[in-house]
């Protein structure tokens, strides 16, 4: 009331009729999620993994981790509303949650919405007899403001967001949209935006506070509402009827954060790993709906739908610099079927002076088993180990030289799976350590004597192998059984379970991964032996790219027998594989776009508002690009691009396995670019049977 005695009689009774009709109208607490709350409390307290403690240096950062939910650029609120709750729920959040005392929570997201319905109706007004614009000034627009100070004043808001308006109308502009269609996508996409925001209700906010609670702990512990509980069911399932594409938050925009093997986006090949999706559309009439600024949940609710239909995709690829080179791409919704992901196998013949060499590789998508049938006692049950199992037979019976197992992209699955997949390699071991909180180690590992298979080994990883990949790929490295190769892994060395609450469910990390050497796989994932250049930046992929994951560190390691020291060779393998990539035109594309791609993410802080100069700068940063794609294309005696943004679906054509530089390119005969990294991991591979690898002096083994 003090603060409202500063000003005049009349603006003060208007100022708390307002705000009384605000109170009315915002969604409160219930009482279940009063409840709740303390249950999550005492779940991350005496369930997580970590030593968990509530204080109020930690209520101080899940304060902020509630700012960062709602207004991560610091485009909404002002310093005054930040400083308003700072003491009413900043340093108290650990007594908010027990105390249930949620008031201040969805007042300060009242705040927000208050702050951003106000906004979008100005953007509307600005907007309202079209475009209010010329770009021939020197203005540049920041691009990132999580570092921001608080806006002091609402017309430093109201500038930042003149800017953020004018970036988006160029950027459509440019896009070869006539002012009159900009105008109105614009005004469709905010007057959706405060549609939507008017809609909120209560366990919405309560989402949004829990998400600031238990992000502060680590990245995959979560509070999930009956509704999302739901969906996680089906996603376990893989019953989901969708395109089987895992998006993550990434500002205002939804990103694509790995893809289903087998699932409908990967069979289609037009999405990758950190593509932006801008719009969805259905594929009956075509109408796009902006997803910009859309909250995670609506966005998938909008690409979800039955088996058979088609959804649109206006998406802008990772390796753009500027959003304005978005396309539309089509997938028609599909259940993914264990058949889908199962593992398959071919021979890649290698030649070298002395003749033709043949190399196995097995593509692993996932680690899967038919739990039902297996439950069931059924005696031949579906399961990643058995699949293998014949594809080894079938590669041995061919009399393959090697074997390369191919597990990029494998986001994990079944723990049982990774363990007596490995023992497929070796004669009985342990095969990883899993640490609850409680500090107690259990041992797993493959109990079975005897191996299916005892000849030169290869793992080939990128950083999308996850979890049980990374289980895998470390043993084979620390058992001395193989090769690892590829790029750095993901770093999910953390194990989560789901605990039913009075309402919802909580997902909890409640312990950790080893490998038998002790070091941990969380974080900095497994480091391969030979290092091959990739497209997906550390920075927007993997779990050190995440919030508050849990750090790396190590046990006591167990005793296993080394079956072979491959170390010993690498420095050999390394120089030969620098030798054959050093002139290899997909591996100079590779090494050469990954640098380029890099060092554009670090120059493109901000962009200009004038349009001749950001064409400019586009088409400078875009030349570059189209330079590289042509080199390999030139190289491979492929047809050369005259734009860059038909490289997106020419990029994979590359020459067929056994061609050469300077051969002939027949055009039916496409393959990957990702398909040198496999060709690559055969040559190692036969460089290290012949280099007499360890693996050749195993005895006693089948």
């Amino acid at each position: 009331m003090r603060r409202i005695a500063a000003i005049g009689r009349l603006g003060a009774i208007t100022l708390m009729l307002t705000l009384s009709a605000m109170v009315i109208a915002q969604p409160q607490p219930s009482e279940s999620q009063r409840q709740v709350a303390a249950e999550v409390a005492d779940s991350l307290r005496y369930g997580h993994y970590a030593d968990i403690s509530l204080t109020a240096g930690w209520s101080r950062r899940a304060f902020q981790r509630y700012l960062d939910i709602l207004d991560p650029q610091r485009a909404y609120l002002l310093k005054a509303d930040v400083d308003a709750f700072r003491d009413s729920l900043g340093g108290r959040i650990d007594d908010v949650l027990y105390d249930g005392d949620l008031e201040p929570a969805f007042a300060l997201y009242a705040r927000y919405q208050e702050r951003l319905e106000t906004r979008l109706e100005w953007i509307l007004a600005r907007l309202e007899d079209g475009l209010p614009y010329r770009y021939d000034t020197d203005e540049r627009l920041a691009l990132e403001r999580e570092d921001a100070p608080w806006a002091q004043r609402q017309g430093a808001l109201d500038q930042l967001w003149d800017k953020r308006l004018k970036n988006s109308a160029l950027t459509m502009l440019l896009s070869d949209q006539d002012e009159a269609e900009v105008a109105k996508t614009l005004r469709d996409r905010y007057t959706n935006q405060l549609n939507r925001i008017r809609q909120t209700n209560e366990e919405d906010i309560f989402g949004l506070f829990m998400a600031a609670v238990t992000g502060t702990i680590d990245p995959h512990t979560e509070y999930l509402s009956p509704r999302q509980g739901e969906s996680f069911d089906i996603q376990m399932r893989l019953s989901l009827e969708g395109i089987g594409a895992l998006l993550q938050a990434d500002g205002e925009f939804v990103k694509v954060a790995s893809l289903v093997p087998g699932g409908p986006a990967e069979r289609a090949g037009v999405l990758e790993p950190a593509d932006r999706i801008v719009a969805v559309g259905q594929g009956d009439d075509g109408d796009m709906t902006n997803v910009v600024g859309m909250r995670l949940d609506e966005v998938v609710d909008l690409i979800r739908g039955p088996k058979g239909s088609r959804v649109l995709l206006d998406v802008v690829p990772a390796q753009s610099v500027d959003m304005t080179r978005s396309h539309i791409v089509e997938i028609v919704r599909d259940t993914v079927n264990l058949e889908d992901q199962a593992a398959s196998s071919e021979v890649i013949e290698v030649q070298r002076e002395d003749g033709t060499h043949r190399i196995g590789v097995i593509d692993i998508p996932t680690f899967y088993v038919d739990f039902d049938a297996w439950q069931a006692g059924e005696e031949d049950y579906r399961s990643t180990t058995r699949d293998v199992a014949k594809e080894i037979r079938a590669l041995k019976a061919q009399e393959v030289e090697g074997i390369v197992l191919d597990l990029r992209n494998n986001g994990g699955g079944a723990l049982q799976e990774a363990n007596s997949l490995i023992g497929l390699f070796i004669d009985r071991g342990p095969t990883v350590q899993v640490r609850d909180a409680r500090g107690r180690i259990s041992l797993y590992g493959d109990t079975e004597s005897g191996t299916l298979y005892d000849g030169p080994l290869t793992v080939l990883v990128n950083r999308l192998s996850a979890s049980a990949s990374e289980i895998l790929a470390g043993a084979i490295q620390d058992y001395g059984r193989g090769l690892v190769v590829g790029s750095r892994t993901f770093g999910k060395g953390t194990v989560q379970t789901l605990n039913e609450l009075s309402h919802g469910e909580v997902k909890l990390t409640r312990a950790k991964f080893y490998r038998i050497s002790g070091e941990s796989t969380q974080h900095r994932g497994v480091e391969p032996d030979i290092v091959f250049p990739s497209l997906i930046d550390p920075e927007m992929i993997g779990e050190s790219s995440l919030d508050n994951a849990l750090p790396w560190d190590t046990v006591r390691a167990v005793q296993y027998r080394l079956y072979g020291t491959p170390w010993r060779h690498l420095e050999a393998l390394a120089a030969a594989h620098r030798d054959r990539i050093a002139t290899h035109p997909n591996f100079v594309y590779l090494q050469k776009q990954a640098e380029l791609s890099r060092h554009l993410r670090d120059q493109l802080t901000s962009v200009s508002l004038n349009r001749e100069q950001r064409q400019r700068e586009m088409q400078a940063q875009e030349q570059e690009q189209l330079s590289l794609e042509n080199q390999r294309r030139r190289a491979l005696d492929l047809e050369v691009l005259e734009d860059w943004s038909q490289a997106r679906g020419a990029a994979g054509e590359a020459t067929p396995d056994t061609a050469t530089p300077g051969d002939a390119q027949d055009a039916d005969t496409p393959a990957p670019i990702d398909r040198a990294q496999v060709i690559e991991s055969a040559e190692i591979l036969l460089d290290y049977a012949h280099l007499g690898a360890d693996s050749r002096q195993l005895s006693g083994l089948d």
